[in-house]
């Protein structure tokens, strides 16, 4: 009996063999070489050409619905934590294309940035559970990453894909209404990169402090002393002259977290195992899920990413791939740390460094990359600015700030001057960075990568959805509306014990 149960069983596994090779293969990195990736639509496939890039132009509408040209943007160098990708306005002019390759490594670095070095007090405040949001939340933005750039598209009269929708605000437009789609997107996007600019120079701030304790200057000081060399900013006029710098601290970055990862293995004698549990700290994890979720934003840039590619059906095979390496190093690297340094984790781990010059060293490292990163979401917070609210009279409330030459006016550097500082008083104000990023990741992380995605992919294709999709989604939008508005909760009453403040007093109905 038993040997014709293993007969049946190898003849079934024979007969199914082909289809799960082929369906192992879709999922490989060997798919974004030979197109077999579960992906989106390709150039053939009845494309509208010309895609352009979102975080090249930050939506730059006309009242028509057509596009902008403006001098800000024109030929500038715009990349997320190293990429290296030359953008321009959309349509084809002088955009350059770029592969899976370098699609996937401006993802990974978008998600893999600065802020890895907060994740293990993830797993110190959620154990287990805190390890499992890395994994869990990764899945989650990857998935609305890929109904974000459906979303994009639409089929025409003759069954045709067409790329009928070029950024995050256009389909915001559609589904939430022309005035306040737009507003309420480029809203969260302003907010998400001004307070990116924020926790830079906060970062900046701790690394310095961990590394002098003993100095006269304090964390606030700090703050105020990166903030005036970052004074340079509101001259840029593009991002070539940071680009490769920028490239080479990333470069840095990555080689500081093999370092840290290799000291960790180095004390795997003396790794707490016991100290890794299954408890939640619920005044704590809820603003570490803020820190997760923001970690993973990267639905910003997505829809002009997917745009810029050469063969956009290997979007998804790329982001597959780039969010199971981001889940597993995150997790791998959070869960060492913790193991090394178990309750005496630091919000930021380099700060846990036991020899003060090797901690001195790294963070100096740390410093420079954290300020060369600084003006990518700087510049692309006024661009939108401008566009916003500088564009000549009756097209929006104030005058443009260039001149006819197209150089700046003496008051629109004013302003540009104006925005580094307001990030400088928020960052003096609030310097708490986990708080911060926690409460930053709870509020415009959770609308950008949870539910608005969601909601538009719904909205768009419910027609052609399965049930169970549409559950997952709906889903994805409750998870995403609870966590957020617990972590909002959870960070603004840290931020209150932080500054010592008394909470406000609850009211109380007297009875009739």
């Amino acid at each position: 009996m038993a040997a014709g149960f293993a007969a049946e069983f190898l003849t079934r596994a024979k007969e199914q063999a082909p289809v799960l090779v082929q369906r192992v293969k879709s999922y490989c990195p060997g798919a974004c070489a030979d197109g077999t990736g579960p992906g989106g639509p390709s150039e053939g496939t009845g494309l509208r050409g010309g895609a352009g890039t979102e975080m090249s132009n930050f939506q730059n509408y006309t009242e028509e619905g057509g596009y902008a040209e403006t001098s800000l943007t024109n030929g500038a160098r715009l990349e997320r934590q190293g990429s290296s990708v030359e953008v321009d306005e959309f349509g084809d002019k002088g955009q350059e294309k770029i592969d899976e390759w370098q699609a996937g490594w401006n993802v990974t670095n978008a998600i893999q940035g600065m802020f890895i070095v907060s994740l293990p007090y993830s797993v110190q405040q959620g154990g287990y559970w805190g390890i499992f949001a890395l994994v869990f939340v990764a899945y989650i933005c990857c998935h609305t990453g890929k109904i974000l750039v459906e979303c994009l598209y639409e089929y025409n009269d003759k069954g045709e894909l067409i790329r009928v929708r070029d950024s995050y605000v256009s389909i915001a437009k559609v589904c939430l209404g022309s005035k306040w789609g737009g507003r309420s997107v480029h809203f969260a996007q302003v907010t998400e990169l001004l307070m990116t600019c924020i926790l830079y120079i906060v970062l900046c701030g701790d690394l310095m402090v961990g590394s002098f304790p003993d100095s006269p200057i304090d964390q606030r000081s700090w703050i105020m002393i990166f903030t005036m060399i970052l004074l340079p900013c509101a001259f840029l006029r593009d991002l070539r002259s940071v680009s490769m710098l920028s490239f080479w601290c990333t470069m840095a970055h990555l080689f500081i977290n093999v370092i840290i990862l290799g000291y960790c293995l180095l004390c795997a004698g003396d790794w707490g195992w016991g100290k890794v549990s299954w408890s939640i700290n619920m005044d704590k994890f809820p603003v570490t899920m803020g820190i997760v979720v923001f970690s993973y934003t990267s639905q910003i840039f997505l829809p002009s990413l997917e745009g810029s590619m050469i063969d956009r059906s290997k979007f998804h095979c790329m982001l597959n791939w780039s969010h199971i390496a981001a889940a597993m190093f995150k997790a791998i690297f959070a869960w060492l740390c913790f193991l090394t340094w178990t309750d005496e984790t630091q919000e930021v781990i380099t700060n846990n460094l036991p020899t003060r010059g090797f901690k001195i060293v790294i963070n100096l490292i740390l410093v420079v990359k954290a300020l060369f990163s600084y003006p990518l979401p700087y510049f692309a917070a006024a661009a939108l600015l401008e566009h916003q609210y500088f564009r000549e009279r009756p097209k929006t409330l104030f005058p443009s700030c260039y001149a006819i030459d197209g150089e700046l006016r003496v008051w629109g550097l004013a302003a540009r001057v104006g925005l580094v500082i307001f990030t400088m008083l928020l960052a003096v104000s609030i310097p708490y960075f986990a708080l911060l990023m926690g409460l930053i990741g709870s509020f415009t992380g959770t609308m950008l990568s949870f539910i608005w995605p969601c909601y538009f992919h719904m909205k768009l294709k419910w027609g052609q959805i399965e049930t169970s999709q549409i559950c997952w989604e709906v889903f994805i939008i409750v998870f995403g509306g609870i966590s957020g508005i617990i972590g909002i909760f959870t960070s603004f009453a840290g931020l209150v014990e932080a500054y010592h403040l008394p909470m406000p007093p609850i009211p109380v109905l007297n009875e009739a």
